[in-house]
Formats: structure tokens, C-alpha cells, sequence
């Protein structure tokens, strides 16, 4: 692609613009959403990115193109991922739910701040280190065995981080709206709001590591990253507040994104024995037999791993209504799946 200074400028301006929209239009005022705005707003943000996706195609060709849809199909996915930790940090910190938007908000603006980092140093080192394919592969496959089989549990208010934050910081224990700091008897104390601001960014952090690799085993053009990124974080306010009860019957979004993550690992590892320059691999020549993942085997890939996983979790949280409607003396299969999901998930990013 040949993408000018000009083009890059526009981009982020425009991307810069919706989310100074958002602010003003729908955050600045506490409100807790209803359910027809974010349906309004979650399908046109996805209807753009979309129809941004059919422009690069049409427009740089379609190698390009699934190039994007796929960069943005596991981007959208590990953002959805993403919002799940969201709400376990909020519902750990009791955050009300008519300031959960502006958490939601800066969440969604530290993310991207951090993965536009990542981008820029990711095409560094792409450009001058073909070896550091074998350590995004090395990387998204360890992650891929992590998101799959990590277990334990952990209190995101109470977590060693958190405590931490608490002893160098002067803390507050109740909130005052959604600000930041307040003043008491002459001194100045952060209030909650302030400490789920902190485990927002932080958690934005661990899964920036984790979605950058991936999306380079997809595509090497930084502009398909950044908009890929950028589209898949446009609207994710919305889609909390849209898909919150949801978001506790995806039982199985870890697993799959797990598999995508390892998929796309095995894609990288590949690539690089094809372009091997390692001296202690082959002679330091390119392995030429290995073959090169096609994109549209891994926009296949990814697009049917997301529909088994989202069905199969659906099925599996109808089934246990269904038991937990014959046996009400059970536990909740809310109450299992909620458990169960956070304590993995928790785990995997504290």
C-alpha cells in the first residue's frame, strides 16, 4: 500500500474527531445509556468500519482487503475480550453505572493511545528485524496456551497492583460523582474513580500486547493495523451497555480467541522460516518449501472460530437454564458462568 503523510494525518485526525464526539455528545453528561442508542450507535459504528473495509478493497485490491477484514475480526474479538475485564473491573470497584461511560470512555482512548505505540514500534521492527516474526509467533502462542488453560481467581479492587497503588496513594473510600480527586480537612485524596482509571490503563496494557503481535501475523501495512484497531475500539462504549448480559453467556470466548491466537502464531512462525535470515536455521537461508497461510483461509479461520465459539457458549448457557429451570435448587447458571469466566480472566490479565 502506498499510504502518504497526508493520508495518515487525515486518519487520525478523523479518529481523533469521533472520539472527541462521543465525549462531548454522549459522555460529558452521567447518563446511563438505553438499549436503542447503543443499538443505533454499535451498528453504524460497525456498518462504517465495514464499509471502510469494502473501500480499501476496492481501492488498494482485495489481498488488502481481507487483509483488513480479518485484522479487524480478531481485533473486534479481543476487544469484546477486553470488555469483559472492563466489567469485572467496574463491577469489582461497584463503579455506579451512570459514570461507567466516561471509564469506558478513557479506557477505550488509553487503549488506543497504547496500541498506536505498539504499532509504530511493531513496524519497526518488522521493517529491520525479520527474526522478531519467530518472537511475535514464540509470544501469541504462549498467550494462546495462557487464555485457554489459565485459572485462578483474583479481586481486581483487592489485587496486588491495586494495593499497591493504594499505599503510595492517598485514597478515598467513597465516590464523589465521577471525579477524580477530593479535597478533606485541608487534603487532597484520589477517590476510586482515580484507581479504576489505573486498572483500566493497565489492563489496556496487557491486552495491547496481546492484539498487536496478533494482527501483524495478519497483515505488515501499520495503516491496516491502526484503522483495523481503531474500528474495532469505535463503538465498544456502546456495545457494553448493549451486550452486558451477553457478555457473562460467552463461555466460551476465551477458548476461541485462543485458538485464533494460536492459529495466527503458527501463521507467524511460518512466515518467518519462509523469510528465515537466522544463520543457525537452514544456513541462514529462507526455507522456501514452507508454505504461506493465504488471507482468505484466515479471514475463513477466524470469522468461523468466532461463529463456533459464540454458538456453542449460547448453547451451552440454554442448556443450563434450561437444568437450572428443572432443578431450582441448583446454583445459577448465571452465577457459574459469571464465576467461572471472571476467575479466568482475572487471572490471565493481573
Amino acid at each position: 500500500m502506498n499510504i502518504t503523510p497526508l493520508v495518515w494525518i487525515i486518519t487520525i485526525a478523523v479518529t481523533i474527531a469521533f472520539f472527541v464526539y462521543e465525549f462531548f455528545v454522549h459522555v460529558r453528561k452521567p447518563h446511563e445509556p438505553t438499549i436503542g442508542e447503543s443499538a443505533r450507535w454499535s451498528a453504524f459504528y460497525i456498518g462504517l468500519a465495514l464499509l471502510f473495509g469494502v473501500g480499501i478493497g476496492a481501492v488498494s485490491g482485495w489481498t488488502y482487503g481481507g487483509e483488513y477484514f480479518a485484522g479487524y475480526l480478531t481485533e473486534k474479538a479481543l476487544s469484546i475480550d477486553n470488555l469483559f475485564v472492563f466489567l469485572i473491573v467496574m463491577t469489582g470497584f461497584a463503579v455506579p453505572r451512570i459514570y461507567q461511560q466516561k471509564v469506558l470512555m478513557i479506557g477505550i482512548v488509553i487503549a488506543l493511545i497504547m496500541r498506536g505505540g505498539f504499532i509504530a514500534l511493531g513496524a519497526t521492527l518488522i521493517e529491520n528485524f525479520s527474526w522478531i516474526f519467530y518472537l511475535f509467533g514464540a509470544l501469541l502462542l504462549f498467550l494462546a496456551y495462557r487464555q485457554a488453560f489459565a485459572h485462578g481467581d483474583s479481586d481486581p479492587a483487592n489485587g496486588r497492583f491495586m494495593r499497591f497503588v493504594r499505599r503510595i496513594l492517598p485514597v478515598s473510600d467513597e465516590y464523589n460523582g465521577d471525579r477524580l480527586t477530593v479535597a478533606r480537612d485541608g487534603k487532597r485524596y484520589f477517590t476510586p474513580m482515580f484507581l479504576v482509571i489505573i486498572a483500566i490503563g493497565f489492563v489496556d496494557l496487557i491486552f495491547a500486547v496481546d492484539s498487536i503481535p496478533a494482527i501483524y501475523g495478519l497483515t505488515e501495512e501499520a495503516y491496516i493495523v491502526f484503522t483495523a484497531n481503531a474500528f474495532a475500539l469505535m463503538g465498544l462504549r456502546q456495545l457494553y451497555f448493549l451486550i452486558g448480559g451477553l457478555l457473562q453467556r460467552l463461555v466460551y470466548l476465551a477458548q476461541g480467541l485462543a485458538v485464533i491466537l494460536a492459529f495466527i502464531g503458527v501463521k507467524l512462525v511460518m512466515h518467518a522460516l519462509h523469510v528465515n535470515e537466522l544463520s543457525f536455521i537452514n544456513g541462514g537461508e529462507p526455507l522456501l518449501w514452507v508454505p504461506e497461510i493465504p488471507i482468505w483461509f484466515s479471514l475463513v479461520f477466524i470469522g468461523a472460530t468466532i461463529a463456533v465459539a459464540t454458538v456453542a457458549s449460547l448453547m451451552k448457557t440454554r442448556r443450563d437454564d434450561r437444568r437450572d429451570a428443572l432443578d431450582p435448587a441448583a446454583p445459577s447458571s448465571d452465577t457459574l458462568t459469571t464465576d467461572t469466566r471472571t476467575t479466568e480472566t482475572q487471572k490471565e490479565h493481573s
